[in-house]
C-alpha cells in the first residue's frame, strides 16, 4: 500500500465530504450553515490542491484544475460571508446566505469531479 496515496485520497474525499456538509441545508438559512464547517473546508480544499501538484500527468492536470476552481469558488463564499457579517450594515441577509451556499455548490460540484476522476484513475491502475 502506498501511504502517499492514501493521504492523497483521504484529503480528496474529506475536502468532498465537508463541502456537501456545509451545502446541505436551506439555501438561504444561516441557522444551518455553520461557518466553521466552511473555514474547515476552505482548509482541507487548499490542503489537498497543494498534494495535487507535482503530477506531471493529463488526469493530474484536471485533478489541480479541479482542486483549483473548488478553492477559488470556497474562498469566495468565505468572502461574501465575511463582508455580510463585518462590512455590510444589513448583516446576513438571505440574499447573501444563499450566495455562500450557492458558491460552495459550485465548490462541490468540482469536488465531486475529483472525487470520480480519483476512482476512474485507481480503478484503471494496473499492479507492475
Amino acid at each position: 500500500m502506498n501511504l502517499e496515496k492514501v493521504v492523497f485520497g483521504f484529503f480528496v474525499l474529506l475536502a468532498a465530504t465537508l463541502n456537501f456538509g456545509f451545502f446541505l441545508g436551506d439555501l438561504d438559512d444561516p441557522q444551518v450553515h455553520n461557518v466553521y464547517e466552511l473555514y474547515a473546508a476552505v482548509v482541507i480544499n487548499l490542503i489537498a490542491t497543494v498534494l495535487k501538484f507535482g503530477d506531471r500527468t493529463q488526469i493530474g492536470a484536471v485533478h489541480l484544475a479541479t482542486s483549483l476552481v473548488a478553492d477559488l469558488q470556497l474562498i469566495a463564499a468565505a468572502l461574501v460571508w465575511g463582508y455580510a457579517t463585518y462590512v455590510s450594515s444589513d448583516g446576513v441577509t438571505p440574499e447573501a446566505m444563499s450566495s455562500v451556499v450557492s458558491l460552495s455548490g459550485g465548490a462541490l460540484l468540482a469536488n465531486i469531479v475529483s472525487v470520480v476522476l480519483l476512482v476512474v484513475e485507481t480503478m484503471s491502475f494496473r499492479r507492475r
